[in-house]
């Protein structure tokens, strides 16, 4: 398209100047022989009073050599015999046009233009002052006829160059302008179809092309909040089924020993396997809806939904005699997250808490606000992961499963929770952590990117570093070490 418009231009612009340049070169020419014509009459005009007074030889050839033209040889005069012997015929300087071309111009009485070796000749009858018509020839070189017209010719071609570069680069220019935000909207338009919903186009350019970016960027906008609405459906409905189904293992666990009881908590942890499967394929079929600069649907106030989650885990918490810590939500913590997102991480974590640790083990959820980033902290007053390294890199829970009688062991984890949590932390270019609790078990950091940065030191660490960062929680002071310097 770009190519073609600069075609297009170039074959107009040669059409226009040819149109102009041609005929005002045969203009400029005829202009310059018209010139020098007109100076050789005027010069031959200049013999005019000499021959209405003498036709002496001496004075006329005296007066011939006064001319310009007469100077250089390029003048003649021819004085016809009279019909009386005293009045012979005269020829000053040398003739070049034919007796007949001069006798021609005095019988007719009119000045004409003949073609002489070299150039031209112009005859130019004068009357006598005795009687008669004598022909003034003024003989005019090619060169001098066509005097100035190659530097006129030259200026033309360049002036004609000159215009059709300027309008290659003119056309050159507004093909760019046109053609690439159509090949940034062909571009974003691929993209889309790839699955990179987060793609938008820049809305700029001539009026079409600006409406088709309006209109692209409208519609990517409207896909990615119909996809945020299908996860958050799908998200709600994990999140109805999974919550009453810990409560059912937990219950399911108090009811002793026996084959209906046995029945019972092989059914649910059956039941548990089949959600799931269908939360992880669900997962792994989701189309990345996220790009740059999130789109409409992306972020929440994670303080919010924090609250929100810990109030519906309360009930449960105070049922089992555990002590709820909540610290760092008392004000708006916007994050790159969408909140079904965040929600389905938060109760994957305390999900594992309840699953994993004995009744009446104590919980707190902090909250920090570092200006590039927000770190989440789940910490349990539990026995802790005896591998955190192998927990991430499985992307499992990791934690070995409390039984109600202090037992360990691997029963039902599906390695669902942390790399739901991963997933949530990575999308925002963060990353997940685990180490010791000052509460004396686990602590999960979930650290959430604002600008996309990556934390220092990428990779899943499970070392604990104490950095002095103070958290409270309901009145009481402990030190995390799990988190940055804030």
């Amino acid at each position: 398209m770009r190519w073609a418009l600069v075609k297009v231009c170039l074959a107009v612009t040669v059409m226009v100047v040819v149109a102009f340049a041609v005929p005002l070169g045969l203009v400029v020419k005829e202009m310059a022989r018209d010139r020098a014509f007109s100076d050789a009459e005027r010069q031959a005009a200049t013999i005019g009073p000499t021959l209405s007074i003498t036709n002496d030889r001496a004075e006329l050839n005296k007066a011939v050599l006064t001319t310009e033209p007469g100077a250089v040889g390029r003048m003649a005069v021819h004085i016809p015999a009279a019909d009386e012997a005293d009045r012979p015929a005269v020829e000053i300087g040398s003739r070049r046009a034919t007796r007949k071309d001069v006798e021609t111009v005095r019988e007719s009485g009119r000045a004409s233009i003949t073609e002489v070796a070299g150039g031209s000749a112009l005859l130019q009858p004068t009357a006598l002052g005795a009687g008669g018509t004598a022909v003034v020839e003024v003989f005019v070189p090619d060169d001098e006829v066509s005097n100035g017209v190659a530097t006129a010719w030259l200026m033309l071609a360049g002036v004609g160059i000159a215009l059709i570069v300027g309008s290659v680069a003119v056309a050159d220019r507004l093909g760019v302008r046109m053609v690439e935000p159509a090949r940034r909207l062909a571009g974003a338009a691929h993209d889309l179809g790839e699955g990179r919903l987060g793609t938008r186009v820049p809305e700029e350019g001539p009026t079409e092309l600006h409406s088709a970016a309006v209109a692209f960027n409208s519609m990517a906008d409207q896909v990615v909040q119909l996809l945020a609405n299908e996860r958050e459906l799908a998200a709600d409905l994990s999140h109805r089924l999974r919550t009453p189904l810990t409560v059912l293992r937990l219950n399911a666990a108090s009811l002793g020993e026996g084959p209906a009881a046995d029945q019972t908590r092989a059914a649910v942890e059956q039941l548990e396997r089949e959600v799931d499967t269908i939360i992880r394929t669900a997962r792994e079929q989701r189309p990345q809806t996220q790009g740059q600069g999130g789109g409409p649907g992306a972020g929440c106030d994670a303080s919010e939904v924090i609250r929100e989650r810990m109030a519906f885990w309360s009930a449960l918490a105070e049922d089992e005699g555990r002590e709820v810590r909540l610290a760092g939500v008392d004000r708006t913590v916007r994050i790159p997250v969408a909140r079904p997102e965040l929600a389905a991480a938060l109760d994957a974590l305390l999900g594992n808490v309840f699953r994993h640790t004995p009744e009446g083990t104590a919980f707190a959820v902090d909250v920090h606000h570092s200006g590039d980033a927000v770190i989440v902290l789940v910490s349990d007053a539990g026995g802790g992961i005896a591998d955190p390294a192998a927990a991430l890199a499985r992307g499992g829970s990791g934690r070995g499963r409390s039984g109600r009688g202090g037992a360990k062991d691997t029963v039902g984890s599906t390695g669902l929770g942390l790399d739901i949590v991963r997933r949530v932390a990575e999308s925002t270019g963060g990353d997940v952590r685990i180490g010791r609790s000052v509460l004396g078990g686990t602590e999960v950091r979930i650290w959430i990117g604002l600008g996309g940065q990556r934390p220092k030191g990428r990779g899943h660490r499970v070392g604990r570093q104490r950095r002095g960062v103070t958290r409270r929680t309901a009145g009481t002071r402990f030190r995390s070490g799990a988190g940055p310097n804030l």
